[in-house]
């Protein structure tokens, strides 16, 4: 009975890790991982910016997903070009489905009005999967006369079983000093996940986001001999993203009251049911702070789908400084910076 139980865990966290189609990992803060979002997105500060984030989906439950990622980007105002690097590794549950993957960036930056900009990206990569296969109890290591596990190799070498593959992104945006428009493609090339060997191509992620910030009284604040502002603004924003037979739609708002940030988002469809089930899947909140370029973020996702609160929702943690590093006896270039919250 013990050997059947065993034999079932294994072979599900096998056909987990080795057949399903995977969905790549996401954020709620899907705007303070911009590099990941689109690669248009690299130096649009146009100052250098650096950043972490950290997400736990379903802290509850033994099928939890715990996702990292770090990023630095750079725009070069002198060629009108943006360049990044990223690093993100994503881990599935206790069978230990491991996704690690580095990726550059780089953005070309057109002046199309002296109100609207476009930016055109691109982005290669490189990851690599496996999995904790030498915590799996695989059937050839109990004795089938008397139940008991003799700890001996499993008869097929699984050690060596992973996926190493390339990939190729494009992306767009489109944008004003008080809104913005992107389009990003990732895995053009489809490339083959399977741990095996066999024909397993990775979907095409498509995202459509964008948002428009509405701008209230800001705030005066006396220091010294100078009046400073403090940002006042409401800014609705969204994301559409599809892959493979799945798709999602992320709306929400931001409201800025410098250096005090809330948000809230719905995430789902509830109108394209799924299997028949009702496709919403959570209520997000937001609370930041940001300060002379420094932005801490902090957001959980409420469960409404039928996994219920009980899943334990979802934590994270979004971390990034800007800084400039061009030469100050250089006079700045008039360059908009694209309006989107950095949350």
């Amino acid at each position: 009975m013990l050997n059947r139980y065993f034999f079932g865990l294994w072979a599900t966290l096998l056909l987990t890790a080795l057949s399903v189609r995977a969905q790549d990992p996401q954020f709620s803060q899907f705007y303070a991982s911009p590099l990941y979002l689109n690669p248009a997105f690299a130096g649009s500060t146009q100052e250098a910016r650096a950043g972490l984030n950290y997400r736990n989906q379903w802290p509850a439950m033994e099928a939890n997903f715990v996702s990292y990622s770090a990023y630095f980007d750079y725009m070069f105002q002198d060629y009108n070009s943006g360049l990044g690097f990223m690093v993100m590794s994503d881990q599935a549950s206790r069978s230990g489905l491991r996704s690690n993957t580095l990726s550059a960036q780089y953005a070309y930056q057109i002046r199309i009005s002296k109100t609207l900009a476009f930016r055109p990206g691109a982005q290669f990569s490189y990851t690599f999967r496996d999995a904790n296969f030498d915590q799996f109890y695989f059937n050839s290591q109990w004795n089938p006369t008397t139940g008991s596990f003799d700890g001996a190799p499993p008869v097929n070498d699984v050690s060596g079983l992973g996926a190493r593959f390339m990939g190729l992104g494009l992306g767009g945006l489109l944008y004003s000093k008080l809104f913005w428009i992107g389009y990003a493609a990732h895995h053009l090339n489809t490339p083959n996940q399977s741990f095996t060997g066999d024909s397993d191509p990775l979907s095409i992620k498509h995202s459509i986001h964008g948002g428009y910030k509405v701008l209230l009284e800001p705030k005066r604040t006396k220091g010294g001999y100078r009046e400073a502002t403090r940002e006042r603004s409401f800014t609705p924003t969204f994301q559409y993203k599809m892959q493979g037979d799945f798709d999602q739609l992320d709306v929400g708002s931001y409201l800025t009251l410098e250096p005090l940030v809330l948000g809230i988002w719905y995430r789902g469809l509830p109108f394209k049911p799924y299997e028949g089930l009702r496709n919403n899947e959570a209520i997000i909140l937001l609370i930041g702070y940001t300060y002379q370029g420094l932005n801490m973020g902090y957001s959980y996702d409420y469960t409404i789908s039928n996994l219920g609160i009980a899943s334990g929702g979802a934590h994270e943690i979004s971390l990034s400084y800007q800084f400039p590093l061009r030469d100050p006896r250089k006079p700045p270039r008039d360059k908009m910076s694209v309006p989107c919250p950095k949350f």
